[in-house]
């Protein structure tokens, strides 16, 4: 029975483990133009977070930047052109490219959020019999087996756990600023688990950067 008992722990163990290095964003699928394949053409982007929170927006902006600078591309946050956070006309758009003398901009935009509930049932093992469940036991050598009985409840017992998990979709582009033609892109699940909004972003940056570098875009 403890050599079952001990298993099921290091399977439990393991699978925490397991779920706690898992990366909580995912490229779905990915694009790029046949003629920039390759290239590293992209040395100076603008950095667009369509979000409506403000402080994401800043943050991811900020972190996609540093990046981006940190890998030789001249990136500049789109919040220091066009400091509201909504919709701007054509010609505000192309006046802040402008000014920001970048040739490309990536934009990257939440398109769906999903709820996912996952149930984790519980455990319960087996008690250990021992003796003194007879009907004339009394409380001699079988208060034995209703300790034992009791005891391994303790142990051997795991409630079932729920945990709910919001599943982000977002679409990633590269424009050409001259053509405003699309160069790159990816599609991306990020699951929030229990990250902060900081971590998360973080991370995000990190996969959207290595995929165009992995591309040659960068």
């Amino acid at each position: 029975m403890w050599k079952s008992l001990i298993g099921a722990a290091l399977a439990l163990a393991t699978a925490l483990l397991l779920g706690s290095c898992a990366t909580p964003t995912t490229i779905d699928a990915q694009w790029v133009k046949p003629e920039f394949a390759g290239k590293r053409a992209v040395r100076s982007v603008m950095v667009f977070g369509v979000v409506r929170d403000s402080a994401a927006r800043r943050i991811y902006e900020d972190r996609m930047v540093a990046v981006l600078g940190a890998r030789g591309v001249e990136a500049v946050q789109s919040y220091r052109f066009l400091p509201e956070d909504g919709p701007v006309d054509e010609t505000r758009l192309h006046d802040a490219v402008a000014r920001a003398g970048v040739a490309f901009g990536i934009v990257t935009r939440i398109i769906n959020v999903t709820t996912q509930v996952n149930v984790s049932p519980g455990m319960v093992m087996g008690p250990a019999w021992g003796p003194g469940w007879g009907r004339n036991a009394g409380w001699g050598p079988g208060w034995r087996g209703f300790a034992g009985y009791y005891n391994t409840m303790w142990v051997t017992t795991t409630p079932p756990r729920v945990t709910v998990t919001e599943n982000v979709l977002a679409d990633t582009r590269v424009f050409e600023v001259d053509t405003a033609s699309v160069v790159w892109s990816a599609a991306t699940t990020t699951s929030t688990r229990s990250s902060s909004t900081q971590e998360l972003i973080e991370q995000f940056v990190q996969v959207i950067s290595m995929q165009l570098v992995r591309d040659a875009i960068i």
